[in-house]
């Protein structure tokens, strides 16, 4: 039962967190309406934070349950994602899908993100020689 808590140190606290992310991203997944960013971690622990701001829905009702479906979802799937911080970010029309649509893109879109980031860091760096 403990492994499916929410607790403090699952979660991305503070703007420093967030932003290590969105420097060193190095997997992403588009579900059309919310987008899974990933960066690699030195331990073993998979961490989330969320960002659903007022343009995807102006009632905190409804950024609330955006919020609860994702939280609830990551809780499942905590465990392909270790290694991981994950930064959530919900778009538009996210507020239009129901609870039940939304689940199912979730869990499609927490396998694909486990997928990526099991691939070795061998195409990345291969990536990079490339750019230069």
């Amino acid at each position: 039962m403990t492994e499916y808590c929410f607790p403090r140190h699952v979660r991305l606290l503070n703007a420093g967190d967030y932003q290590s992310v969105f420097n060193d991203t190095s997997s992403k997944v588009f579900a059309g309406e919310f987008l899974l960013l990933a960066r690699k971690r030195d331990d073993d622990q998979a961490r989330l934070g969320l960002i659903v701001s007022k343009k995807t829905d102006k009632r905190a009702v409804g950024r609330n349950r955006i919020k609860r479906l994702v939280r609830d979802s990551f809780r499942h799937h905590k465990t392909p994602l270790s290694g991981l911080d994950i930064v959530f970010l919900a778009r538009q029309g996210i507020k239009e899908l129901e609870n039940a649509d939304l689940h199912k893109r979730l869990d499609k879109a927490w396998d694909q993100l486990a997928k990526k980031a099991q691939k070795p860091a061998q195409n990345k760096k291969r990536d990079q020689s490339r750019q230069k």
